[in-house]
């Protein structure tokens, strides 16, 4: 192998690396301002008409805001990065090999400072509000919830959002409508915790607005981390019971399917290129030899 196209597949393989994290960046930093941005704006709508704040009707414009922004992201970038846009995802994929751990650790900072650039973002837009929508539990819930009881929330909700992410994903079950899916699993997971939480599910949508927004929010996220954080475990966990199928050889179909899969890889291709290119040289080299040992015969 030639040390130029060496250089060349190294650099391919970093570009393709560094488009997952920016799509992490861009669709985590959409989630964290769309969807925390509908909750200011429907908060501050209804204070500034001098009326009662509704939960309902905020609870669904919450809800649908965050799913429909989801579902805008993963067609934007599910090709690129799989459109993780949450660690406790993510950390799901890693137990379930999806990913290796040097990704996750790129994904898990881009998802991060995404959010908390969505959640900059949206604090600029509104200056001079305080609230940001940030996770909470105790005096800033709705409904007043304990630390225990928005812990067990946050678990049991990134518990079925992570398991429903990964069926939809899963390579024998991924369609064109993986997306809506997922969108609609968010959606229904925000109509149930926003009274109580604000709705998490997520600790980058937690950690945004938290940083940003500080007073009690920066106290109480860790909640919002570590509860979806463990839901995405055991998501993962339970993925590979219903996943796990015994391996048995690959039909012809499959291995078509893989042949096709690393030709439109970029990095793969370069790879077989190269290879195809070296086996070429030798080919060539071995018939100059096979003709100079016939001339030598013949003389």
């Amino acid at each position: 192998m030639k040390k130029g196209t060496a250089i060349i597949k190294i650099n391919v393989f970093e570009e393709e690396i560094m488009k997952k994290y920016l799509a992490e960046f861009i669709g985590t930093l959409a989630l964290a301002l769309i969807g925390c941005g509908t909750a200011v704006g429907a908060n501050a709508l209804f204070t500034a008409l001098g009326m009662g704040l509704p939960v309902a009707f905020t609870t669904l414009t919450i809800a649908v805001a965050f799913g429909v922004t989801y579902i805008a992201m993963y067609y934007a970038f599910g090709s690129v990065s799989g459109c993780h846009l949450n660690p406790a995802v993510s950390l799901a994929v890693l137990i379930n090999k999806g990913m290796g751990v040097k990704d996750f650790f790129g994904y898990i900072i881009a998802q991060l400072v995404g959010a908390v650039a969505g959640a900059g973002l949206l604090a600029l837009f509104v200056q001079g509000r305080t609230s940001l929508d940030a996770c909470a539990y105790g005096d800033s819930s709705t409904f007043g919830i304990t630390i225990w009881m928005a812990l067990g929330l946050e678990l049991v909700t990134s518990f079925l959002f992570v398991l429903v992410f990964l069926g939809a994903t899963d390579k024998k079950e991924k369609t064109a409508v993986s997306g809506i899916v997922i969108g609609l699993a968010l959606v229904a997971v925000y109509l149930f915790s926003v009274p109580f939480t604000g709705g998490g599910a997520n600790p980058a949508r937690a950690f945004g607005p938290a940083i940003v927004q500080l007073s009690t929010a920066i106290t109480q996220v860790w909640v919002f981390i570590v509860g979806p954080l463990v839901g995405g475990i055991l998501a993962a966990l339970v993925n590979k019971i219903f996943r796990g199928e015994p391996k048995e050889a690959k039909t012809i179909e499959e291995k078509k399917t893989d042949a096709k899969a690393k030709k439109e890889n970029p990095i793969e291709a370069a790879i077989a290129a190269d290879e195809e290119d070296d086996d070429a040289e030798e080919a060539e080299e071995d018939t100059k030899e096979d003709a100079k040992d016939e001339e030598k015969v013949t003389e």
